[in-house]
């Protein structure tokens, strides 16, 4: 990391990497890694990460990973590759959960660009920095760069704002680029945006105490509050808009620097700040945010998937979710995308989609409402509801008669209660035709597992069997009378490695949200007979990087076909999926260098000379 200190985390940059990986339990957790690391098969590597994981708290088993991708990242990839069912949910979902929230309890590594509100009117310098470090020279002598994954670490899963330690999110989301989509690593960033960090906020239902990140001695991010104004009835971050726009200024730099090829993803901004920021530059830059159309998409996967799983031959999964109905619980930025994209791009009736939030139906009229911001009202039902209590999510079901119930709270775990569940049954057995009862789809999406709606065994067990389920984070295989259902993980990694490189590939211009509809009838239909009999409503993780080629392929047909690709790969199926694979990253493609060649993590005085200087009662802390 020499050479480095704009694109450093301030602190980090005022100390020094050597001292900062120093400080107490830090050095300990530095050593223990680096000992423990010495792989140089796949073989080796699992061996070694197995040994972690058998101690049933996978934190570890990240943080190893992180050193081994830091040692020899071609290795990291053909690990992940040769074992991604096993290894993806400790890279990323659930466990980036944990990690985030240890972040800087963890070794500062090379891999991370991080862009404060102090580098305003500098952002291209702190980019560029960062680039000339870590990026291969194209033959122009430019640096690089495929894609940026950035976030402002604003609400990371259903954790809160975590600030700057929110960097496991960019870092853990490109794996997945390369691993299920076909990006190469050496061509990326993950970005962080420091804008301060408003802590950690408890769940209203829970007695759970507040966790100061901000205050914790190895926060290294900004140690202050974000600056915020009131916009449209919703608190916005202020740096974020107006002639001095941060954002602004940061995607502006990013693609003076790349090009306009440079795919931009946002990540985990809060609510508030996601759709204005996406309405604001998707039109402008080649960019997306996962969590609003990315979610979206996958979940409209998962909804086709499980009408495939009851009608395997249907072809046009599109119609055949038209003729439902759908009750998205909560009004985050994943159910607000999802209702969006069902009623814009799918053409569902509106009044077939009905959204919750925590004054209950949304609802709207010419004298008010319950909508709290513009999204809202968009998915609002016309006029207010009369003749049962909207607040009441049993009642909401009684009446309105959904087949899908979409769980995205946050903050509600186990809100999916033995009585929400069999109301979604009675929905059904009230049908009076046999031809048009199904079985009710239900999606427990929150992350990580301590905040699901409802459990897999919870929701068999609750339906008798009946109901299909699919959640945010994987839950085990539940062996019933009815046979073992694996149920699905409703993740976003089934879309944006695909969606993103097939959109980098083929030159796309933008990125509407059509194509997401178009990945999730590709993700649908990627579904097998393995997967139809466990009742998965979305293909087996082994499967990922095929999954990802057949969205990516679709991706780019559909971008031809609307004019939005400047560059044709191919007129069938066929050819624009072996142009893809031509074009996708595999480890050791190109020299590696050897492991002794990679600089080691220096570290600073021995501990017993620092002692004295460190903050009171960090000598002994991690992970807590």
């Amino acid at each position: 990391m020499s050479g480095r200190k704009l694109s450093l985390p301030k602190k980090v940059a005022e100390m020094g990497v050597p001292a900062w990986n120093s400080q107490g339990s830090v050095r300990h957790v530095l050593q223990i890694l680096d000992q423990a690391c010495q792989a140089s098969t796949v073989e080796e590597a699992l061996e070694e990460v197995r040994g972690f994981e058998s101690l049933g708290h996978l934190i570890w088993s990240y943080a190893y990973l992180r050193m081994l991708h830091y040692k020899d990242s071609d290795l990291f990839y053909r690990l992940l590759l040769a074992e991604p069912s096993f290894l993806m949910p400790i890279v990323y979902t659930p466990t980036v959960g944990e990690a985030c929230q240890k972040f800087g309890t963890l070794p500062v590594l090379p891999r991370g660009c991080y862009v404060s509100l102090t580098d305003r009117g500098n952002v291209r310098a702190v980019l560029k920095e960062y680039a000339d470090a870590m990026l291969p020279k194209g033959a122009d002598g430019k640096p690089e760069c495929q894609c940026i994954v950035f976030s402002d670490g604003g609400r990371i899963l259903g954790l809160g704002d975590l600030g700057v330690w929110g960097m496991g999110i960019p870092i853990g989301k490109l794996d997945l680029y390369t691993v299920c989509g076909g990006f190469d690593p050496n061509k990326t960033i993950p970005v962080i945006i420091d804008a301060g960090c408003d802590d950690f906020a408890p769940h209203t239902n829970t007695a759970k105490p507040k966790q100061a990140i901000r205050d914790h001695p190895l926060y290294h991010g900004l140690k202050q509050e974000r600056v915020k104004h009131t916009a449209k009835g919703t608190q916005v971050n202020s740096a974020y808009y107006g002639e001095e726009s941060l954002i602004g200024e940061f995607m502006t730099a990013s693609r003076d620097l790349f090009g306009q090829g440079c795919l931009l993803q946002f990540e985990d901004f809060n609510t508030n700040d996601a759709f204005p920021l996406l309405a604001e530059y998707r039109d402008r830059f080649l960019t997306y945010n996962d969590d609003i159309q990315g979610t979206a998409s996958v979940t409209v996967a998962a909804v086709l998937g499980g009408i495939k799983l009851q009608n395997p031959s249907a072809t046009n999964l599109l119609e055949e979710l038209r003729g439902l109905r759908v009750l998205f619980h909560g009004a985050g930025s994943a159910n607000l995308g999802s209702a969006q994209l069902i009623i814009s791009a799918a053409k569902m009736p509106k009044a077939q989609v009905l959204v919750t939030n925590s004054r209950g139906v949304i609802w709207a009229s010419e004298s008010g409402g319950t909508y709290r911001n513009e999204q809202q009202k968009f998915v609002a039902q016309e006029g207010e509801p009369k003749g049962y209590d909207h607040t009441d999510l049993v009642s909401i079901i009684k009446h309105h008669k959904p087949d899908i119930l979409v769980g995205a709270v946050g903050r509600a775990p186990n809100c999916f209660t033995q009585d929400v569940v069999k109301a979604m049954v009675s929905v059904q057995d009230e049908k009076s035709s046999e031809a048009e009862k199904r079985r009710p789809v239900i999606f427990a999406l929150s992350n990580p597992k301590s905040q699901a709606e409802l459990t897999a065994e919870d929701c068999y067990r609750f339906s008798e069997g009946r109901a299909i389920f699919g959640s945010g984070t994987r839950f085990d295989c539940v062996a019933n009378a009815s046979g073992t259902k694996c149920p699905g993980q409703v993740n976003n990694f089934f879309i944006f490695p695909g969606m993103s490189f097939g959109a980098v590939c083929c030159e796309a211009t933008t990125i509407p949200d059509e194509l997401f509809m178009t990945a999730a009838e590709a993700v649908a239909h990627s579904l097998d007979e393995d997967d139809r009999k466990s009742e998965s409503v979305l293909p087996c993780t082994a499967r990922i990087r095929e999954v990802g080629l057949k969205v990516a392929t679709a991706v780019v047909l559909a971008a031809q076909e609307a004019g939005l690709a400047r560059k044709k790969l191919g007129s069938t199926e066929e050819e624009v999926a072996k142009a893809l694979r031509a074009l996708r990253w595999e480890p050791g493609a190109k020299e590696v260098k050897p492991k002794a060649d990679v600089a080691p993590l220096r570290l600073a005085a021995p501990e017993s000379e620092r002692r004295a200087s460190l903050p009171c009662g960090t000598e002994n802390r991690f992970p807590g």
